[in-house]
């Protein structure tokens, strides 16, 4: 841990409060604390208030099988107070499609008759109950051991009693289900409902969280913030943004807050009476009004400020199961390909349970296709709509498919429903975002056959037969056959092994599963990466991922890497690698390593699983060989750099003093250590310097090793506390001597005005703390920074503030007197000019006086710095930045923020979560089903589908993916479309450059005028003749070796040639793709 404590940090405790639903405990009561290293992620996207009120919250979920358990895990990971797990029932076959924590072990225990001892007869909920308290050390699991049935009515009933929300997960009678529905809507207990079913590969949910449910944030997305260009005094106020910071994104009938507002008389300001937030009435993309704000008398307009929008809390009302079920109203969408397909399946749902009424709560047995028939009749006989006549061949063979794989567990259903469900838990919990409104439907239909397969009656001691009951024998044994390569074991690396482990890819004698991951575990991985326990901290994800998933299915064949995948890795990941590969999986958290290893899918002609989150947001897409785009074609735009004159002098939000506190303390803590390391290691040290930053980096040696050199821990706080002088006093107190409050620039606008801050010093007040952030800025700028410095000598540090206290009194801090010269750049322009200025007038002589008057590193010998790498997770890093950045935005009047925010901005954190983790990888499975082949008929574009989901609103769509874009060439008089999959594959071993030209002269009636690999050009009608006729004799893999003067690596099979070839007959150039050339 942290040795520096600021006085915001939140304490890591395991207190609970007592158990109590959503709506009966308003945002002040929920007081636990909350552990930010476990969910420092989760909290980007739930926020502390929303936290702290699910782990307040108690969950019963009835029901432990497949869907159950994905339930339950994400829930527990996202740490509410308890859960109650209820299902008695022993497990089967089918369970272990789903369930990561049953084994066929479990089934031969509860098939040794005569055994009445505990470990023998323990139901679903039982056998699961160790491994999912597992999850999270702060939530108690439990089990509700008094219900011996899923039929007791008396004990279920009864747990609904002190519940936040009650999860259904297995199917119930209708008239049990409305009961405990009515059960939950109770005058006595205001208890969240949530029924859902996977079935083979349909699936649905329904939510009731009551009549009048409490939506705090409907959507999660950040407040919309603008800063004020001015502020007219005028009848209504007319308030215009900044339009370099583009469009305010306000509509009417938002409210906002202003804070740091100049002019108008403070009318805007808070404080006497006035109203704390003010509506808004939108008149263009810049521009709004303010109702009822009267600034007429004022005397002046505002001119700069800041413009905050509140989120404002909405009233959704839910009907109860039993009318919803009569008349469903409108259902949510998920593929707009199937726009009629919900009501569809809300027949056959309701067709399912009269089935099931009928038959024990029992639903059909694969294969028995009169008990599928039985199904679709009373579909007929429910089907007022005539639902059923619109397209009856489409619409009977869904109800046979649901019927037949109704008992079928899939892991990619229950992942995809578990992350939608595990969400609406949580919004049940937390008031956050906002719910799924009665009915939603989910299917896969695409993945399978045209009519239900008829050998696939199930074993009954089988992991697989709830994948063999939908697709098959074949279709089960391509997947354990399997050759996959996993880029990535985090969050959806971890997803990615459950789910391939339940499916049991790789699992048989020819499969492998490659992993890699270059990360070790860190505790904040823990509440999503769900593979990963406290005992696995600091060991490689790649390592623990593997173990993890062997332990799920011991049949796995799983190799761990804790290698990068990239160029310098292609002595472990080349042509030979790939060449036994199938497909590849990514699960990256960058666009850069997805780009690399879409030109090896590219190249080996691969299919690729990508998938990404972003908080309650994910994205799924599938890559298929000739079918689709590859995952380049398409590309984000790049991210906008903050100008270097505005981090410098002009910095207008927090994100730019943010930057310049991570920029100064990479410069300070790091870059200088290095530099006084490298000065004593390498007695070149000088000459290596480039010329534009040799005298900066020679002062700065001095500085560091002479000047301000530390011998004591004192020396250390006296250093920070000149330091905190310099940056926030005297260089503003400069600035302002150069551009004073009343400058106007040739134009006669006022210099300090738009974007441009007029700042004013800080100075230091031991007891300040800030309005915005209540952070004591001044004395953890001092603590945090006299601590690093200390570490980076070597030097004991402390924390006391006492001591602090003590020696801060005696420093004495040097009067500021203005420089005169200084020339200070006022935009980019300026900034570049005066860059290229310094590095041509570099005095050579000064420099080398410097670097004489430095200690010889011989007279040092053994001495080193700790250079001090920037961690976003340590918190005495993050101390130092959030201060500094905080004490700057003091200077320009920005509003600060706490650590837990400035830890996002500075880290660049990506804010995640469990549920969506869950569901993406679901979704990519379902992918994988098809990229292995369906029976009875060949799969088109068409039925691939790339995902886009946002759980907090909630929204999914589902779309077919992109064709690839062609390039047309006339090859021998015919046209060729040829795409980035296409290459001019060539398999005739490794030939002569004579041979290799001669065979395009006669396969392609082309004229080769240039061959190049890489950066080197092979051959070229301009070279020289000798050379040429050399080459001509050579091998094609020897003329590599002769030209670029580079051995080729043992594990190579391919070389890459682009070439310029025209056509023999007419002369034109043919644009062609790359010659993929095997000559091994």
């Amino acid at each position: 841990s942290s040795p520096i404590a600021s006085s915001n940090t939140h304490s890591c405790t395991n207190t609970m409060t007592s158990e109590t639903t959503n709506n009966d405990v308003p945002p002040s009561a929920a007081t636990t604390e909350v552990d930010e290293k476990l969910y420092s992620r989760q909290l980007y996207v739930m926020g502390h208030e929303a936290q702290k009120r699910m782990m307040a919250s108690r969950a019963v979920l009835v029901g432990v099988s497949g869907l159950g358990v994905e339930v339950a895990k994400n829930i527990i990971l996202a740490g509410i107070s308890s859960v109650t797990l209820c299902d008695p029932e022993l497990p089967n076959s089918f369970d272990l499609g789903g369930n990561f924590y049953l084994s066929e072990g479990d089934l031969n225990k509860c098939e040794i008759e005569g055994d009445d001892s505990d470990n023998k007869r323990k139901g679903r909920a039982e056998l699961c109950r160790d491994q999912l308290a597992e999850l999270n050390e702060y939530v108690k699991v439990n089990v509700a051991s008094d219900v011996t049935s899923l039929q007791d009515e008396v004990g279920l009933l009864n747990l609904v009693e002190g519940a936040s929300v009650v999860v259904i997960t297995v199917p119930l009678s209708t008239e049990l289900l409305c009961k405990m529905n009515d059960k939950c809507r109770g005058s006595n207990s205001k208890t969240c409902f949530i029924y859902t079913l996977s079935t083979g590969l349909f699936g649905t949910v329904f939510c009731d969280f009551g009549e009048a449910f409490l939506v705090s944030d409907k959507d999660g997305e950040n407040p919309a913030t603008s800063q004020v260009e001015n502020v007219l005094t005028s009848n209504p106020a007319v308030v215009k943004v900044l339009e370099d910071q583009g469009r305010h994104g306000l509509e009417t009938g938002d409210h906002i807050t202003f804070s740091k507002v100049k002019g108008l008389d403070d009318l805007l300001s808070p404080g006497d009476g006035k109203p704390s937030t003010y509506e808004v009435k939108v008149t263009g993309p810049f521009t709004f009004e303010l109702p009822g704000v009267d600034a007429s008398d004022c005397s002046e307009p505002a001119t700069q400020g800041y413009i905050t929008q509140v989120k404002t809390p909405a009233t959704v009302s839910f009907r109860p199961y039993r009318e919803a079920l009569a008349d469903p109203g409108e259902l949510m969408m998920s593929d707009f390909a199937k726009f009629d397909r919900p009501p569809l399946l809300h027949l056959a749902y309701r067709a399912l349970a009269s089935y099931a009424e009928s038959h024990d709560m029992q639903y059909p047995t694969p294969g028995d296709a009169a008990a599928a028939k039985e199904v679709l009749d009373f579909a007929r006989a429910l089907d007022s709509e005539k639902l059923l006549e619109n397209n009856p061949s489409v619409a009977e063979r869904i109800v046979l498919h649901l019927a037949a794989g109704s008992r079928s567990i899939l892991s990619p259903m229950c992942a995809t429903l578990g992350g939608i469900v595990g969400q609406e838990v949580l919004k049940a919990c937390s008031g956050k975002f906002t719910p799924i409104r009665g009915f939603f439907y989910f299917d896969a239909d695409e993945c399978l056959p045209e009519s239900p397969l008829a050998d696939v009656a199930p074993s009954g001691t089988s992991r697989y037969d709830s994948t063999i009951a939908v697709f098959g024998k074949e279709a089960q044994q391509k997947l354990l056959d399997l050759n996959y390569f996993l880029i990535g074991a985090g969050a959806i690396g971890c997803e990615m092994l459950k789910n391939w482990a339940l499916m049991g890819v790789a699992c048989g004698e020819k499969g492998k599963v490659h992993i890699t991951d270059m990360d070790r575990i860190e505790r904040s991985n823990l509440s999503r990466q769900f593979l990963f326990r406290n005992k696995d901290i600091n060991e490689f994800k790649s390592a623990a991922g593997a173990r993890a998933a062997a332990e799920m299915n011991e049949g796995m064949n799983i190799v761990p890497y804790q290698e990068k995948v990239g160029a310098d890795t292609e002595d472990i990941f080349g042509d030979d690698f790939y060449d036994k590969l199938d497909g590849v999986c990514t699960a990256l958290d960058n666009v850069e390593a997805r780009l690399y290893v879409d030109q090896r899918v590219l190249f080996y002609r691969l299919p690729m699983l990508e998938s990404g989150t972003l908080g309650t947001k994910g994205n799924t897409q599938v890559v298929i060989p000739n079918i689709t785009e590859n995952y380049g074609a398409t590309r984000d735009p790049p991210e906008k750099s903050i100008p270097v004159c505005t981090l410098k002098n002009f910095p207008n939000q927090i994100q730019h003093t943010l930057q310049w506190a991570r920029d100064y303390f990479e410069g300070e803590f790091k870059q200088s250590g290095e530099d006084v390391n490298s000065y004593l290691s390498d007695p070149d040290y000088a000459e290596g310097l480039q010329q534009n930053s040799k005298y900066e980096a020679v002062v700065a040696i001095r500085k560091t090793l002479v000047d301000e050199r530390p011998v004591s821990f004192e020396d250390c706080v006296v250093w920070a506390r000149l330091k905190f002088e310099t940056l926030f006093n005297n260089q503003i107190r400069q600035l302002l001597h150069n551009f004073p409050e009343d400058q106007v620039t040739s134009s006669g606008t006022k210099f300090w005005s738009g974007s441009k801050r007029c700042p004013k010093p800080v100075v230091f007040d031991l007891e300040d703390k800030c309005e915005d952030a209540q952070m004591r800025n001044h004395f953890d700028f001092i603590v945090a920074a006299a601590n690093l410095r200390a570490h980076m000598f070597g030097i004991k540090g402390r924390t006391d503030e006492e001591y602090f206290v003590e020696v801060l009194q005696s420093v004495i801090v040097p009067d500021f007197a203005p420089q005169e010269g200084v020339k200070i750049a006022a935009n980019e322009a300026e900034a570049k000019e005066s860059e290229n200025n310094t590095a041509g007038g570099m005095d050579e002589s000064e420099v080398d006086q410097i670097l004489s008057s430095l200690p010889k590193p011989g007279e040092l010998a053994g001495f080193k710095l700790n250079p001090i790498e920037f961690d976003k997770d340590l918190d005495d890093h993050m101390l130092f930045v959030t201060a500094c950045s905080n004490l700057r935005a003091l200077n320009y009047s920005i509003p600060t923020e706490d650590t837990h925010r400035s830890r996002a901005i500075a880290g660049r954190i990506i804010p995640a979560i469990a549920t969506t983790t869950a569901l993406v990888t679901g979704l990519i499975c379902l992918e994988l089903y098809k990229i292995i082949g369906t029976p009875q008929k060949e799969l088109t574009i068409e039925a691939y589908k790339n995902g886009f989901v946002n759980l907090a609103i909630p929204f999914m769509t589902l779309s077919e993916p992109t064709a690839p874009a062609t390039t047309k060439a006339v090859v021998k008089g015919k046209e060729w479309d040829w795409t980035a999959w296409d290459s001019l594959d060539m398999n005739m071993g490794d030939i002569t450059l004579q041979e290799f030209i001669a065979h395009f002269e006669t396969e392609y009636n082309l004229d080769v005028s240039m061959i190049s690999h890489g950066v080197s050009i092979l051959f070229s009608f301009f070279a020289n003749k000798k050379k040429l006729a050399e080459r001509m004799k050579m091998k094609m893999s020897e003329v590599v070796e002769n030209v670029t003067k580079k051995e080729l690596p043992s594990n190579q099979l391919f070389l890459v040639f682009e070439l310029i070839a025209n056509d023999l007959e007419t002369d034109e150039e043919v644009e062609l793709p790359y010659v993929k050339f095997r000559f091994r």
